[in-house]
């Protein structure tokens, strides 16, 4: 006679405890965190420092990379002179919220309005772990194509705002705006779309009022 136990379910149940507990602190210490995921080589950073850049004077700010290896990402971020901090996840491709909260506590979060974790790149398993965030903001490039939706779902259901990256780019590639945005609100109604191109700032202002006005909400204690 034995028992059988889902150890994924547990998994996914201790995640969610322990990250909405998180939130609950956080809210008390003002403090807004937003998770950026995407694919690598989506602008993840580039979208990153712009927006550090426009904000920098407005709220205090502060960064946690997120890497299998390497140093490059805070390396770039450091250059806007923001608080910055590399997380090595050891292998694993996502964070989830007992090493966020890790991520936080060596930042530490006292004297910083809004933090953001540069979730590791890919589509799949940043999605399944819910980190403690406030909000989940995802970036989709346009070279990636306006399938993923199709391809990746859930990355799609659990994120607040997508941002459509590239923009620039458009007549170079075979992406159909309005089948992407058909298909991410089939799975997400909600779904704030802002179509940006991080490299020439068309579309960033849109974006940076979203954000103020999600930072300016949680903060208040809205």
């Amino acid at each position: 006679m034995y028992k059988v136990y889902e150890i994924k379910k547990r998994v996914f149940e201790d995640n969610d405890r322990e990250a909405d507990k998180m939130r609950g602190e956080l809210r008390a210490n003002r403090t807004f965190l937003m998770n950026l995921m995407s694919s690598p080589g989506s602008g993840k950073t580039t979208t990153l420092k712009r927006t550090i850049e426009a904000l920098k004077d407005e709220m205090r700010i502060g960064v946690m990379e997120a890497d299998i290896d390497s140093a490059v990402d805070a390396d770039a971020i450091s250059e806007t002179g923001v608080k910055v901090i590399q997380l090595h996840t050891g292998g694993m491709c996502h964070l989830d919220a007992d090493m966020t909260r890790q991520g936080l506590e060596e930042m530490g979060t006292e004297d910083i309005d809004l933090a953001i974790l540069e979730n590791v790149g890919n589509l799949v398993c940043p999605a399944e772990f819910d980190t403690g965030a406030v909000k989940n903001v995802m970036i989709l490039s346009v070279p990636e194509g306006d399938d993923k939706p199709l391809k990746y779902p859930l990355m799609f259901q659990v994120s607040h705002c997508l941002l459509i990256n590239k923009t620039d780019a458009l007549s170079c590639f075979d992406f159909d705006f309005r089948a992407c945005e058909e298909r991410v609100h089939r799975l997400n109604p909600e779904m704030k779309i802002i179509p940006i191109s991080a490299k020439t700032g068309e579309g960033m202002e849109e974006w940076y009022d979203w954000l103020r006005e999600q930072v300016r909400e949680w903060n208040s204690g809205k």
